[in-house]
């Protein structure tokens, strides 16, 4: 494998940090590198030279660099250079001129360099080096692409020892990241190999759905379904990495469409249709949401609500309302019905997770069928509805599952059922 001589694009902004981020280019040539400085500045004329420049930028997007200057309006400046910085690092990596991607600056290089890096597929090396990791801005810089991430604590003024060693682990991180890494492009996983979601309530059916995949011969992939791991599993499947989806914690939809913490964005489940790859979904978590302590978004409209799970201090589940069943059974409908391959659905119907079975107090059956026959009422015919006299967590279901996606995919494949 070839380890030198690799293309990293380095981002930052040469008017505030041009000492730091020219060691950093330095740190990276040394090791017998080819970096590409990209200058993001705003504020003023650089110092020093990058061989992007800030105007090159600006250009891309019909902007004048001076003119953004003078306006001294951060916000459209922002915009102006996060587009210019995305159109030019994808020409570049359209051309094969990016094998790895580094960042260095505060929370505004990291937002704009964070975007672009969403960009890049899975596999190619991608570093941030940001002075402090603040919480609120987490999920929006790193979403659920393969960034390795260094705070470094301290801010880059000047050029001391503390700061120098920063850099320099910097360097090293993404160097060896790019010198280790497979070519992205030639990076795939065994066929057949299967995503399944899982969370807590449904650790049982997942765990008996991957040891029946796997006897059938299937390579299975679980990805948490909290809100970032699926939306990671979104993004393999539509760059290609996986043949088929069992999908038994969708739910992330619907908290999406309610402000819950597992929200796992409102593009939830269109990569599977659009690749059109088999796929079974159950409807694990769909009946429920998180309130609580850790509630952000209509805290007390849940928080309020008559039956309340309570894990512990933090962790409180209640159910969605009826009506919020049918408007969200609307929603998965529309995805599923969006399938270019084939697609079931299995219900169980003596509850959707350890956290409603019969006895308990989010156990509703008949408020669960409110949601069926809506979906039933809105999915075309192509897509398979089966119920299952079961609890979600029960053997029989768990097998159930997988004889059926185990069809449904060699029927696909053409290899007879």
């Amino acid at each position: 494998m070839e380890t030198t001589g690799k293309r990293i694009v380095i981002i930052g902004t040469l008017d505030t940090k041009a000492d730091q981020l020219i060691y950093l280019r330095e740190k990276i040539e040394a090791r017998g590198h080819r970096p590409i400085l990209i200058d993001l500045s705003t504020g003023r004329e650089p110092p020093r030279k990058a061989e992007v420049t800030a105007a090159e930028i600006a250009s891309l997007t019909g902007k004048n660099i001076e003119r953004l200057r003078s306006a001294q309006d951060r916000a459209d400046a922002a915009q102006a250079m996060t587009t210019g910085l995305e159109l030019k690092v994808l020409e570049l990596f359209s051309h094969g001129e990016v094998d790895g991607i580094v960042a260095l600056g505060g929370a505004t290089t990291t937002n704009m360099a964070s975007r672009v890096m969403q960009k890049l597929p899975f596999g190619v090396p991608k570093a941030l080096g940001v002075t402090a990791v603040m919480p609120a801005f987490a999920g929006i810089w790193f979403n659920a692409t393969d960034i390795v991430v260094m705070q470094t604590i301290i801010e880059f003024a000047g050029m001391n020892d503390l700061v120098k060693s920063v850099i320099e682990r910097l360097a090293g991180t993404i160097s060896g990241m790019t010198e280790e890494a497979r070519p992205h492009d030639t990076l795939q996983l065994p066929y057949p190999s299967i995503a399944i979601t899982e969370y807590g309530f449904s650790q049982k059916c997942a765990q008996q759905v991957r040891t029946l995949l796997e006897e059938k011969g299937y390579h299975v992939f679980s990805f948490s379904a909290q809100g970032i791991s699926d939306r990671a599993m979104e993004k393999l499947i539509s760059q290609g990495f996986l043949h088929g989806v069992i999908d038994i914690v969708p739910s992330g939809l619907s908290d999406a469409l309610t402000g819950g913490r597992r929200a796992s964005g409102k593009e939830r489940l269109d990569a599977a249709a659009e690749k059109g790859i088999p796929q079974v979904l159950t409807p694990a978590g769909i009946n429920m949401t998180g309130c609580g302590p850790t509630r952000q978004v209509d805290k007390e409209k849940y928080n309020s609500r008559p039956r309340i799970l309570k894990m512990d201090e933090q962790r409180w589940m209640t159910r969605y309302t009826p009506e919020e069943l049918k408007e969200h059974a609307k929603v998965y409908a529309g995805k599923l019905n969006k399938s270019k391959g084939p697609t079931m659905v299995l219900v169980p119907l003596r509850g959707w997770s350890s956290a409603d079975r019969e006895g308990g107090i989010l156990y509703d059956p008949d408020e669960d069928k409110i949601f069926v026959e809506e979906l039933k009422k809105h999915l075309k015919p192509e897509v398979g509805i089966l119920e299952i006299d079961s609890n979600l967590e029960d053997v029989v279901f768990a097998e159930a599952v997988v004889d059926n996606f185990d069809k449904i995919f060699k029927k696909f494949k053409g290899i007879g059922a």
